[in-house]
């Protein structure tokens, strides 16, 4: 019989990574946001399509490249909808490809600031041990130490020591699982000795 208590958390990230530009009205590297908004640009049966973002300090604007010269007859005609719409989903997956922003800034902020989204798979009043799925619909810039001590109320030197005796287990299995960022389908097991730490950490574990 399982003594498992299995948790799904879903990360999500309160604000998108934002570029670091060259402002042409500063004149200098700034940070810009995104305007949220996508531009359309025909050109016969070409399109051009672009989100605008615009510097924190001036307004000064920057069009980041969705395609290029796009034969209009190729496009997916969901994909058109949402273009000419700004639709938020569409808006948000460019938002936050992180990969792809760095391609074209100086370097890219990325926030720590993120909501944990919690719901119980298997709730067990005789629970011994806690396995937690991360979801991450957008990546996010945190490590998993941090995520951690943020959420279960534990230090992130106390973290690192539960890891090295085993007690912490992070699959994709990795000596510096702790310390890298949070990816979609991570896991994490928490098979804790001591009683009193493991019911604080299950209770905060579970939103509590």
């Amino acid at each position: 019989m399982s003594t498992i208590l299995h948790l799904e958390w879903t990360i999500i990230p309160k604000h998108p990574p934002r570029p670091i530009l060259a402002c042409s009205g500063c004149g200098g590297p700034k940070p810009f946001r995104s305007s949220r908004r996508i531009r359309l640009n025909a050109n016969g049966k070409r399109l051009d399509a672009w989100l605008i973002y615009k510097c924190t300090t001036c307004d000064a604007t920057w069009n980041r490249p969705v395609f290029e010269r796009q034969s209009v007859r190729s496009l997916d005609p969901t994909l058109l909808d949402a273009l000419q719409m700004s639709a938020p989903d569409f808006v948000a997956r460019l938002e936050f490809d992180a990969d792809a922003l760095r391609t074209k800034a100086i370097r890219i902020e990325e926030s720590e600031e993120f909501e944990v989204r919690r719901q119980a798979l298997c709730d067990r009043a005789d629970w011994r041990r806690i396995r937690i799925a991360l979801a991450l619909p957008f990546p996010a810039g945190v490590r998993l130490d941090r995520l951690l001590a943020a959420e279960l109320g534990l230090s992130r030197s106390r973290l690192q020591k539960l890891f090295e005796a085993g007690e912490i287990m992070v699959e994709p299995v990795r000596k510096d699982a702790l310390k890298r960022g949070i990816r979609d389908g991570t896991t994490i097991m928490l098979n804790l000795r001591d009683e009193a730490e493991r019911i604080s950490v299950g209770g905060r574990a579970m939103g509590g």
